[in-house]
């Protein structure tokens, strides 16, 4: 395959810094020197869930045993839906998620956490590349519409006019559409920007599915971004770690804003950056779930709109105090040195100002 790889999104998030609020943040190995691991607990504790935050959580785990040697976190990366699964029914800890709990799963989470409250606590934010096989290929620019149609059928070829309209020239071929075969948050943060940026191409629904009814199947970030680099001709929606990894071309989006300056909008530090001061708290007390969805239909030049938030779901206070000290203790960590040089492996760290909010509902654990 030719075509650009992700090693300038890389070089972009590992080289700049993160512009929030009109101030510029230093780089985030600086930002995370101060966080307090109280270590204790249950010598070995388990998790399961996003393969999102799979290559963030190999810096988290790193982090946990380097601040409480002795002490170990095990993850399953299988799926935002699979771990919160698993958490409901007490097969792990506490899981990971690229969506937060709906609201019809409050209850549950409660009985499992002994009728304490469940938190949605957000650790890392992950932007989702477009990510494509197409030979000689060096840039390619999609909107939501051209998506929409692409990952609903009706846009079969690469030569397709709507396709055409936004690019100088791409190859006459067939479309290979590769979708999440399990439930995951990619997939529903990914419908969820076709859902509202195009609304009438993208009528199939949201959710943990794919709902576009095209295309093949391949579990995980990790399959989904395999299949993509062994295909000629396809394409799907990754979370850039993994695409990063694949050495895999990513498309620019064209969105209401970059129309006005007539660039679209490529993955990088500043773009996503701008992303995140769009992102609201909405949750109540500890429970920071956070809304990205005004980036989706922005008019601000140079906004990346498909940015996802990657949680852990937790007990407020676990039935079992040794569980939650360590499960608190591995979030500090996470918070503390698990933050540093995630922009290197293409995420996006907690900024300051997020962190220490995050970070006082986790030393509110118990």
């Amino acid at each position: 395959m030719k075509g650009k790889p992700l090693v300038a999104a890389a070089s972009l998030l590992a080289a700049g810094s993160i512009v929030l609020s009109g101030c510029e943040v230093p780089h985030t190995s600086m930002a995370s020197a101060n966080e307090v691991v109280t270590c204790g607990g249950k010598a070995a504790i388990n998790a399961s869930g996003s393969t999102a935050q799979a290559n963030a959580m190999n810096s988290f785990v790193s982090a946990y045993s380097r601040s409480c040697p002795g002490r170990t976190l095990n993850y399953t990366p299988n799926g935002s839906g699979n771990g919160v699964s698993d958490f409901l029914a007490g097969k792990s800890d506490f899981a990971g998620s690229d969506i937060p709990l709906a609201e019809d799963q409050y209850a549950s989470a409660k009985r499992r956490c002994g009728g304490a409250d469940a938190w949605n606590l957000p650790v890392v934010f992950s932007p989702l590349a477009i990510t494509y096989n197409l030979y000689n290929v060096d840039f390619l620019v999609l909107d939501a519409h051209t998506l929409a149609g692409i990952f609903n059928g009706s846009i079969t070829r690469w030569d397709d006019p709507a396709i055409i309209a936004l690019n100088a020239s791409t190859p006459p071929e067939d479309i290979k559409v590769v979708y999440r075969s399990d439930k995951s948050g990619s997939t529903a943060n990914f419908q969820a920007y076709l859902q509202s940026a195009a609304t009438k191409t993208w009528t199939q629904g949201g959710g943990e599915e794919f709902k576009g009814g095209v295309g093949t199947g391949a579990k995980g970030n990790d399959g989904t971004s395999a299949m993509v680099k062994n295909t000629k001709g396809a394409v799907t929606y990754n979370e850039l770690s993994f695409a990063m990894n694949e050495g895999l071309s990513a498309a620019e989006i064209k969105t209401p804003g970059s129309r006005k300056s007539r660039r679209p909008v490529r993955i990088g530090t500043d773009s996503v950056g701008k992303t995140i001061t769009e992102a609201k708290f909405v949750g109540k007390g500890n429970n920071l779930v956070l809304d990205l969805s005004s980036s989706y239909n922005t008019t601000q030049d140079d906004v990346y709109p498909i940015t996802m938030v990657t949680y852990e779901v937790v007990c407020s206070k676990y039935p079992d105090p040794a569980t939650g000290q360590a499960v608190k203790a591995a979030l500090q960590a996470t918070l503390g040195p698990g933050q540093i040089d995630l922009d290197k492996h293409g995420y996006i760290p907690l900024p300051p100002d997020f962190q220490s909010r995050v970070s006082g509902a986790v030393d509110a654990i118990s």
